[in-house]
């Protein structure tokens, strides 16, 4: 409403608010924005394997290049001529392509990939273009050049790089809605490659890093999204009490890998003692371990729980005619190699039009001075005269010529210095003639067999940068590490059976055992509820608790021995049982579900011994026999839903103990996988043998050492093993050896002394050596000697080594071989001999821990290893 006094020519005066919209605006700039990050800044191009500044990094090193090393802040000042950006971006990248060691020879500090340290200021360091590079990225004749960004010169589009380059240095980089990760690949495998695509074979390309390490590439995938490689350090047992870390996986440096050692022992995941980084030119990190602590579990938890371990996720993507494109390091190559091919064809089809042209002016200028051409332009008097005189003169002998004189080439005729002509020898110019006829025709034939040429290039690149270029990183299949088998078990649990609670803070309560912050623990009541939970400060599993443990999911070999009585006034049942998988924190009944049911009998038994207990009744009616003996080992191992077999319908007063028992389980077949260099009973590699509880395995290196473990399927195992197998306490060891000290081979039978330690049974001397090792009854060998001048030859000896020398101590020198210098010692096939049959107390009545039945649920939780003895409970 409008009041009176209003003035409405000003309220239409009065400026009005009015909405402009942006999106079209917003649209087109982010679209620019995002072009110009994925194309001049973080992905780099297939034709070369170069971003824009690398590229004109390299392409400013040309123009300074004389040979000597440059301050890398002038090479920086100057590709600033090219690069639109801080020197500070330019700086860094030249340093990241230095440390890759393959295009610039560098020179003061520029940084450790190894310990991380960064490079020196760039006003302190030098650089130079190495041989390869002037090799294989310049060819000015053939490269595609553009203006600068500010139009004052000319900058290569793409520099004519006739190698894989990209795939030999990696690249990575983050652009606006897409990144890139193309990991480095070996120098060597890469020239092989290229040689089997133009062969027309197939080829597998897997990635090599700087750092060496360990690598498992099962699921490379090519290198494309969805791909993973994992990298391992490289950790092996210095002594029992220490590891040395000697390579690292890619993208970690001894700094952060240490850091993440220190990380994981605060967090009481793993323990270490102390660790030193001896690092210099080779990376060496000592990780002391207190005593007592096995190795090899804590090189597992070292990957498990550290950086020793990583995960790598590829992504090729590069950039081809100006957009982005998703590509397989395969493909990568294959472009590349076609990519090499028609850039040497140029090469080749420019050289061939220069020695074309030299040897066309080289047979006009025979013509010119043979025929003495030159004397026809005398009299002339015009420019125009002096041309059409020699043209006139040429005539009768250009009938040979490839192509058509042109006034050009006339021109250069009557630049010649009459020096020269009256110096003229035909026969030189015909030698030169010549020598042009086979570089021309050297170079049609590269020509015609373009392959062969590429080929052989390629080939040439091997021999003369390929030394010392060969694999850093060892290419293995992983074995999953189960951390909760190999985490510090640096927490206390304890129970309070009556109240039914478990956990790590009732200290005041009944002391457990060991465990850790990521076990679950198993607990049987005494109404025959069982239940699996995580480990936690307090928790409420039930009250009366008769058992409790740290629970190891999938473990067949801990049986559970259970008698109970059905209901309240029910008879009594026996059952063996194992548990392998649960739902955790649900609740089990273990009985057959009747009201006020309840254990009269249990054990926990972890490699499934079976005891003997006593049945004693209560004295009710005309019941004549109120005790006798039940043995568990005749009871069938069925699964823990099982009702179980009929102990008695009357009262039971009480069950003891009468004898404790041996296993009932078949032994353990134990396999060793080579591809992953460990100990497995799934049936994966070759069978060493089957175990019982105190059977242990043979081991032998090449470097002399035997000794016996336990056969753990935690073992870490070297690649210089000559022997494993089942150790057979009273089976010799023959053994013929290289006697440093003595200048002399020895022989020597022995058996292990002590099973508890590692022992060395050749001479300590640095010159000696392990020649062959056998563990058969009866081994032969065979001695080659050395052929002698002025002496005949002497015939190869056989020896059979039982016969040769008595079993002594592992300690013992041995008997001489022979005074006689040896080429090749050998071993034969062994004299048959029936080995003596091993014999076992309990090898009598033994149930297969295959009759499981009944346990068919397939709910999961996490499990840990349970390093405790069986428990009895007696009610």
């Amino acid at each position: 409403m409008i009041e009176e006094g209003d003035d409405l020519n000003n309220k239409q005066d009065e400026p009005k608010e009015t909405i402009t919209r942006v999106t079209g605006m917003y649209k087109d700039w982010f679209l620019d924005y995002a072009s110009y990050v994925i194309l001049e800044r973080a992905v780099p191009a297939i034709e070369d394997g170069f971003k824009p500044v690398q590229r004109r990094i390299m392409h400013s090193m040309k123009d300074l290049d004389d040979g000597r090393y440059n301050k890398v802040a002038n090479i920086v000042g100057h590709t600033m001529q090219y690069h639109p950006h801080g020197d500070a971006s330019i700086a860094d990248a030249m340093v990241q392509i230095g440390q890759k060691d393959l295009l610039i020879d560098t020179q003061g500090n520029w940084g450790n990939i190894l310990t991380g340290d960064s490079a020196a200021a760039s006003r302190y360091i030098e650089a130079r273009l190495s041989k390869f590079a002037l090799d294989v990225v310049y060819n000015p004749k053939i490269t595609e050049w553009q203006a600068s960004y500010d139009g004052r010169r000319k900058e290569p589009v793409n520099l004519p790089v006739m190698f894989p380059l990209l795939l030999a240095q990696g690249g990575e980089g983050i652009a606006v809605g897409l990144s890139t990760k193309i990991l480095p690949h070996n120098f060597i495998e890469l020239i092989d490659a290229s040689v089997k695509h133009l062969q027309g074979k197939r080829f597998t390309l897997v990635p090599d890093f700087p750092t060496g390490g360990i690598a498992d590439f099962s699921n490379y995938n090519d290198g494309l999204r969805g791909g993973r490689v994992r990298v391992r350090a490289k950790i092996s047992q210095l002594d029992k009490n220490t590891l040395v870390i000697t390579e690292l996986p890619f993208g970690t440096t001894t700094s952060s890998l240490i850091d993440s050692v220190l990380k994981a022992n605060d967090k009481g995941k793993i323990k270490v003692k102390k660790i030193e980084d001896n690092t210099a030119a080779e990376v060496e990190i000592l990780v002391h371990l207190p005593s007592g602590l096995s190795p090899d579990k804590t090189i597992d938890a070292l990957y498990a729980f550290t950086s020793c371990e990583s995960s790598i996720s590829p992504l090729g993507c590069v950039i081809e005619d100006n957009k982005p494109l998703f590509v397989g390091v395969s493909e990568m190559l294959r472009r590349s190699t076609d990519n090499t091919v028609q850039l040497l064809k140029q090469e080749l089809e420019i050289r061939l039009g220069e020695f074309e042209e030299q040897w066309h002016f080289a047979s006009l200028e025979r013509i010119f001075i043979e025929n003495r051409i030159y004397r026809d332009i005398e009299e002339e008097e015009t420019w125009e005269g002096v041309i059409q005189a020699i043209d006139k003169g040429l005539q009768p002998y250009v009938e040979h010529l490839k192509r058509a004189v042109t006034e050009e080439d006339i021109v250069r005729l009557t630049e010649i210095r009459i020096k020269r002509i009256s110096k003229f020898d035909i026969d030189k110019a015909q030698q030169k003639i010549e020598a042009l006829e086979e570089e021309i025709a050297k170079v049609k034939h590269h020509l015609a067999n373009l392959i062969d040429y590429a080929i052989a290039y390629f080939k040439r690149l091997k021999e003369e940068y390929g030394k010392g270029r060969e694999r850093k990183t060892e290419i293995r299949v992983f074995d999953d590490v189960d951390a909760t088998k190999v985490v510090i078990r640096n927490t206390k649990l304890y129970v309070n059976r009556e109240e039914g609670f478990v956990g790590t803070s009732l200290r005041r309560d009944e002391y457990v055992g060991d465990c850790s912050d990521i076990d679950d623990i198993i607990v049987f009541t005494k109404t025959g509820k069982m239940m699996v939970t995580k480990v936690d400060s307090k928790t409420f599993v039930g009250k009366d608790i008769i058992h409790v443990a740290v629970f190891k999911k999938k473990d067949k070999r801990t049986i559970y021995n259970l008698i109970y009585r059905d209901g309240k006034g029910g008879a009594s049942y026996i059952k063996r049982f194992a548990v392998t998988s649960v739902t955790r924190d649900r609740e089990y009944d273990l009985t057959n579900g009747n009201k006020s049911s309840a254990v009269l009998y249990f054990s926990a038994n972890p490699n499934g011994e079976a005891e003997v207990v006593n049945i004693l009744l209560r004295q009710a009616g005309s019941i004549k026999k109120l005790k006798w003996d039940i043995d568990f080992a005749d009871i069938l191992i069925k699964g823990r839903n099982s009702k179980g077999n009929l102990v008695t319908k009357y009262a039971i007063k009480k069950v003891e103990l009468k004898e404790k028992g041996v296993s009932t389980l078949k032994p353990r077949k134990i396999w060793f996988d080579e591809t992953v260099q460990r100990l497995n009973v799934d049936g994966r590699g070759e069978l060493i043998g089957e175990f019982r509880g105190e059977d242990r395995i043979l081991i032998i290196n090449q470097k002399g050492i035997a000794k016996t473990i336990i056969p753990e399927i935690t073992t870490h195992f070297d690649n210089n093993m000559v022997i494993m197998e089942k150790w057979l306490p009273n089976k010799p060891i023959s053994a013929i050896y290289y006697n440093g000290e003595k200048d002399l081979y020895y022989v020597k039978r022995f058996l292990i002394e002590n099973e508890s330690k590692e022992e060395l049974f050749i001479s300590e001397h640095e010159g000696s050596h392990l020649e062959i090792v056998s563990t058969d009854w009866k081994p032969r060998a065979e001695v080659e000697f050395v052929k002698e001048r002025g002496k005949d030859r002497k015939d190869n000896l056989e020896i059979n080594l039982e016969e040769f020398i008595s079993v002594k101590g592992i300690n013992a020198l041995g008997n001489q071989l022979t005074k006689d210098k040896v080429k090749q010692i050998s071993l034969l096939e062994s004299l048959p001999f029936e080995a003596p049959e091993e014999v076992h107390a309990d090898d009598l009545d033994v149930v297969d821990e295959e009759t499981v039945q009944g346990d068919h649920e397939t709910e999961s939780t996490n499990n840990t290893e349970d390093d405790g003895e069986g428990q009895t409970t007696l009610f």
